[in-house]
């Protein structure tokens, strides 16, 4: 017999059938475990699987219980079920209706993009496995790609556009009206045989005849007809009128403005001309005193009143004699007992800094403005440069012109070389982006420095003379060996700004440069050229201004004017500002601290008139 565990409850495991053993009794021998084993063994193949009934006899198993089964899945709805059937019967390769207002079914993805209209896709009426998905760049199968020239294609749009048929990309077939094509000869825009084109000229040409002869009208140019006829561009639309008599009225007109055009013309040749002419005027009692001494000479006296300089406070004296703005002023060599300035009114004046402090002669050679002046080492002599394009090299005490330099450009700077050995030699840096380097003695151009981009503004001796640097509009600096057109060194950094005014330490170890972001900024004249980033001076606004740089005689003090007409003075050692002075009503474009009186300093300025501070 076989004891049955478990109950048939749904969800839980069969019951397990177990071998019964009937009670031993005492005089019974115990069974070994190998035929307990032997006897389950039986029993399992006996009862094969099957459930047996329980007896009722004391040697049978406890009677077994049977429960209802009970399900825990929730309730399908049968209809739902048959509908989903019925739907699945249905073919799935058509088109949805788009009237429907429900999907009784989850339709494929080529079934939501089929065209309700228009031509079937490729795989209509086919297996999906017709095409593979991988092979498909499109969602409706496969496109491939048509090579053809621009040309071939524009060649068979303006055909189509024109004649209505064009070939397709195979170039086998014809598309399109199938008459024009069979009356055209299946002719491009771009084949035309030779005689249909000439058939084609002769018709336009026998149009235009036939129109012009049959309008009459279209000869007069004071008609509409005529004006639409030549008309040749949308901007030709005034209309010719024929020019007949002149009344009296207007010929006396037309004399008058004659004759005013050529009083008009001929001022400004006669205008030009006296200007040309180079004449100077001594404004001063005599030329020589009674000793015969010039009036140029330095007073005997003439010596320094202090090694230490000081910064001016008020204003002593000011000279205003030019009619514009004045560009530059220079006192005269060591002792400067006069002060030389050039105007933009074309005229260059000499002034008397210690006695009277009048103007002592005034040198007309120039046509246009003035922009440098340039003294030579004993002063008897001086250069100026003109927006004429002349240079002229004066005598500073009769006023004459020795001679006169050109090269058909503007020259912005003038200098002499500081050897007295090599007072002939001028430099002019010049609007052409040159260095122009003549003998003054012979007049010939001995040498060109060309390397510079944009037009040269200063030129600057250092080292003994033997080197000078030139700053230009292309935001770098220069370095020549006096002599060779080569550069031995060259400074230009992304963060530089045109440097239109430089000046030299009175040490000659430092060259201080006049930069356009509002700074002045410190270089070095020995080998390297370096920028000293410990010395910056800032606080004027130039930006836009060449205005000039200058340093006291003893060195302790840089100066600057600025666009708002003040002089700006700093301690060189710290860089601190230790005065500013409001000089100008205009920009405040040169300064010149005096070689002697060290304790005054001249400016001029834009609104015409020079200053001496002290």
């Amino acid at each position: 017999m076989a004891l049955m565990l478990g109950c048939p409850v749904s969800g839980l495991p069969a019951p397990i059938p177990i071998p019964f053993l009937p009670f031993q009794t005492l005089d019974q021998p115990k069974p070994s475990p190998m035929d307990l084993i032997q006897g389950y063994d039986h029993s399992d193949d006996d009862d094969g699987g099957e459930e047996t009934a329980a007896t009722s006899s004391p040697d049978s198993s406890p009677l077994r219980l049977s429960l209802p089964s009970k399900t825990s899945a929730p309730p399908v709805d049968e209809t739902a079920l048959a509908l989903a059937a019925a739907g699945s019967t249905r073919s799935t390769s058509g088109p949805l209706d788009p009237t429907q207002h429900s999907v009784a079914f989850n339709p494929t993805y080529d079934q939501l993009w089929t065209p309700v209209q228009g031509p079937a896709p490729p795989s209509a009426g086919h297996t999906s496995s017709s095409i593979p998905q991988g092979f498909r760049n499109h969602k409706l199968g496969f496109v491939e790609d048509a090579s053809i020239q621009p040309f071939l294609f524009d060649e068979q749009y303006n055909t189509f556009h024109r004649f209505g048929y064009a070939t397709d990309p195979s170039g086998l077939h014809y598309v399109g009206d199938q008459t024009a094509l069979t009356a055209n000869s299946a002719l491009s825009v771009y084949n035309l045989p030779p005689h249909e084109q000439k058939r084609r000229r002769i018709e336009v040409k026998s149009k235009e005849h036939d129109e012009s002869t049959f309008d009459p009208e279209a000869d007069n140019p004071a008609t509409e007809e005529w004006l639409l006829k030549n008309r040749k561009s949308p901007w030709a639309g005034k209309k010719e009128v024929v020019q007949g008599e002149l009344t009296e009225e207007q010929k006396k007109y037309a004399e008058e403005h004659a004759a005013k055009k050529a009083e008009k013309e001929g001022r400004a040749e006669g205008k030009e001309k006296t200007d040309l002419v180079v004449k100077s005027t001594f404004h001063g009692k005599e030329e020589k005193d009674y000793q015969g001494r010039s009036w140029i000479e330095p007073p005997k006296d003439a010596k320094a009143s202090n090694d230490r300089s000081y910064i001016p406070k008020r204003c002593v004296h000011t000279w205003s004699g030019h009619t514009k703005g004045v560009s530059a002023i220079r006192f005269f060599p060591k002792h400067g007992h006069l002060l030389l300035s050039a105007s933009m009114d074309t005229k260059i004046k000499i002034w008397d800094v210690f006695n009277s402090r009048k103007c002592m002669r005034t040198y007309m050679g120039h046509s246009k403005a003035v922009r440098d002046i340039s003294f030579s080492n004993d002063g008897t002599k001086f250069l100026s440069a003109g927006y004429d394009k002349n240079i002229q090299y004066w005598d500073t005490e009769t006023g004459k012109v020795i001679s006169t330099f050109s090269t058909g450009k503007v020259p912005f700077v003038v200098k002499l070389n500081p050897d007295d050995d090599k007072q002939n030699i001028l430099l002019a840096g010049m609007s052409d982006k040159k260095i122009v380097q003549w003998d003054i003695n012979s007049g010939q151009i001995t040498q060109e420095y060309d390397q510079h981009l944009g037009a040269v503004n200063t030129i600057t001796f250092v080292d003994n003379n033997r080197r000078f640097v030139t700053s230009s509009d292309d935001k770098s600096l220069r370095v020549w060996e006096f002599g060779i057109p080569v550069v031995i060194k060259y400074i230009s950094e992304p963060h530089m700004h045109s440097m239109p005014a430089i000046s030299l330490h009175p040490n000659s170890n430092w060259l201080a440069a006049q930069s356009l972001d509002n700074q002045i900024l410190i270089y070095s004249t020995k080998e390297r050229f370096q920028l000293n980033k410990k010395k910056r001076f800032t606080g004027h606004i130039v930006a836009g201004y060449a205005c000039q740089v200058n340093f006291s005689p003893d060195g302790r003090y840089i100066m600057s004017g600025d666009g708002e007409g003040k002089m700006w003075f700093w301690d060189w050692k710290s860089g601190k500002v230790n005065r500013t002075l409001k000089c100008h009503e205009q920009v405040c474009i040169g300064c010149e601290w005096h070689p002697l009186e060290q304790s005054k300093v001249a400016t001029c300025s834009w609104d015409g008139t020079i200053k001496y501070w002290d």
